[in-house]
């Protein structure tokens, strides 16, 4: 490995957030998964969890729209609901989803700083009311346009600079926060892939 490409993966490594999650409940198009995914690894952001309790299973497609982003990224598929949050909530100290309730708070008024789990919900139907259940709370983009609604792909973007913006503004991204032996396996991983990818 060249000393350039080795500072290259030190780099990114050492903007990862393990503090930081979303889950990604029964999305329908693989493309919306794929968009989200190159978001994610732009804003450091390392484990995805992908619930699918509705939809049959799928390979992954639409690595045009993620720029082979999945394959920097560490993704946890669940088939059960309760199974999923039991995994997060033993990582990140707060779940919310993205839905638009009369609890919902804006995401600019969320702590998004914190150790936190985000869960995007369904292109047509949101978040599940068994997830909504789960959760610790809710937050909504907000919006002045007739159609209350974006593109699940949209959506994240938005909340997840929102929490890039906060995590800057307190220097988070200026010191290391992956685990050691997560930090030290996904550099020997990384370092065998090709250095154009």
């Amino acid at each position: 490995m060249t000393e350039e490409r080795k500072n290259k993966i030190q780099s990114v490594l050492k903007k990862r957030r393990s503090n930081i999650t979303i889950i990604l409940e029964n999305i329908f198009n693989p493309h919306n998964i794929a968009a989200v995914l190159r978001t994610c690894d732009a804003i450091g952001i390392q484990d995805i969890y992908i619930l699918n309790t509705m939809l049959p299973p799928y390979k992954f497609v639409g690595k045009k729209t993620s720029t082979n982003a999945e394959k920097w990224l560490t993704l946890h598929s669940f088939e059960n609901t309760e199974k999923c949050i039991e995994v997060v909530r033993s990582k990140y100290s707060k779940i919310l989803t993205t839905h638009l309730t009369g609890n919902a708070k804006s995401v600019y008024e969320i702590d998004l700083t914190e150790s936190i789990a985000i869960v995007f919900g369904n292109e047509g139907t949101g978040v599940s009311a068994e997830i909504e259940k789960l959760a610790d709370g809710n937050m909504y983009i907000p919006q002045v346009g007739m159609v209350q609604s974006l593109n699940i792909s949209v959506a994240c973007a938005i909340v997840l600079y929102e929490a890039f913006r906060q995590k800057s503004s307190k220097n988070e991204y200026d010191k290391t926060n992956l685990p050691k032996n997560q930090y030290d396996e996904l550099f020997q991983k990384w370092h065998f892939y090709n250095k154009n990818d």
